[in-house]
């Protein structure tokens, strides 16, 4: 398990550290889901695509998602489509 640290400001903003957007893959733009559960935030970035499942049950060169990805990535999907549109 790795540890980062940040600072909060008086606004209510902080900076993400940059060896967790390394390994989160963050560029600015990027949308941020913060999971709270028992005390406990997760975070989560929300930067793939339902598109990104593509082929991912017959690829034996990956790693398979676990359900909770999945239900993340078809769940922005759907909140992507529903605004685009209204």
């Amino acid at each position: 398990m790795n540890v980062f640290y940040g600072t909060m400001t008086s606004k209510g903003q902080t900076t993400v550290p940059a060896e967790v957007r390394e390994l989160l893959n963050l560029k600015s733009g990027d949308k941020l889901r913060y999971v709270v559960k028992n005390g406990t935030v997760i975070l989560k970035a929300k930067n793939k695509k339902a598109a990104d499942l593509a082929g991912v049950l017959f690829r034996s060169d990956i790693d398979p998602l676990a359900i909770e990805d999945i239900d993340d990535i078809v769940s922005d999907a759907v909140v992507n489509q529903s605004a685009e549109r209204q």
